[in-house]
């Protein structure tokens, strides 16, 4: 473990809470986040929300959490970032940092040097997350996409059998090994050999209760099997996937044919898109045999971007022996 004495200037001291604003240089907008100090020594848990901003389930559960944890049931220090791109998210651009309009999830380890979204991503990777002896991210369906919950980690790391271990204490049915290894904030603490988890849950920028409480309970599951709270952890067998995303190839108007968490066979329609007087200018057949993890759920859809992303099974499945 790390254990560090200090974290964005603030020393840990045992028993303490703290919430305070990562200034980031030369703009107008702090993060967000809170530290938790518990009464007896463990791990550095970082969980982080907001890094796409209109994914509201993730936010709501960290917000929620920063206020439920109390040092005095917790080993270890907990760090919350409820709102990681706030330009966004004060702005409603989705998954863009308002400023310079890029994916805050696509430039990390970041430069302090950089951009808006640049210059929010080395703050957060240096100052945070390599901080952490674990690290939880949480995302959702974007404003338009359908998801249905399912946890990635990265495959071929050092710490691939302690982030799998974490999958494994997310309730869903289902966990995709990524191959991705650049650009996003839990992809690149995993290479750092920090044990990383990246949890979907949520979609369309809708925010129910019950999916807020499973985020929130997740976290606590994981937390221990940290060792950072009492009792022992519930453990969730899934079926792992290697993913494959299909951007779309025409723009226009979206039909799909199914829902997220469906299955589908190689030849399948899986959409049709249309112009605007309902000739079709494309039919989107499935390459493979597959489980349908998200897609575009909006009438609209442009040309090149994001259309549907699908899991395809690996031999093995995941449980607590991982």
């Amino acid at each position: 473990m790390n254990q560090p004495k200090q974290i964005a200037g603030h020393d840990l001291i045992p028993g303490t809470m703290i919430n305070d604003h990562l200034s980031v240089p030369d703009t107008a907008y702090g993060i967000p986040y809170s530290i938790i100090c518990g009464r007896e020594p463990g791990p550095v848990l970082l969980l982080t929300a907001g890094i796409h901003n209109a994914e509201f389930v993730g936010i709501q559960a960290a917000i929620e959490l920063s206020r439920e944890l109390v040092p005095e049931n917790l080993a270890g220090t907990v760090i919350i970032v409820p709102l990681a791109n706030r330009s966004g998210f004060e702005h409603r651009t989705m998954s863009l940092v308002y400023e310079d309009t890029k994916n805050l999830n696509r430039v990390f380890p970041g430069n302090l040097e950089g951009t808006e979204s640049e210059r929010i991503a080395f703050l957060l990777f240096h100052s945070l997350i390599l901080k952490a002896d674990a690290f939880i991210d949480l995302h959702s369906g974007d404003g338009f996409e359908e998801l249905t919950p399912y946890v990635y980690f990265v495959g071929e790391t050092p710490c691939e059998t302690e982030s799998a271990a974490m999958a494994a204490c997310v309730n869903a049915d289902h966990c995709v090994r990524s191959r991705c290894k650049t650009g996003g904030a839990y992809n690149l603490a995993a290479v750092n050999g920090i044990p990383s988890i990246l949890i979907e849950r949520g979609q369309l920028s809708l925010f129910p209760r019950h999916q807020i409480e499973a985020d929130k309970e997740d976290v606590r599951n994981i937390m221990r099997l940290l060792g950072m709270l009492p009792e022992n952890p519930r453990t969730y067998r899934k079926q792992q996937l290697t993913e494959t995303e299909l951007s779309a190839p025409a723009g226009g108007c979206w039909y799909p044919e199914l829902h997220a968490g469906d299955y589908f066979s190689a030849g399948d329609l899986l959409g049709t898109i249309r112009d605007y007087f309902g000739h079709t200018i494309s039919s989107v057949s499935a390459p493979e045999n597959g489980f349908l993890l998200h897609q575009c759920a909006s009438l609209n859809i442009i040309k090149d971007g994001p259309m549907l992303s699908y899991g395809t099974y690996l031999p093995d499945d995941i449980d607590a022996g991982f």
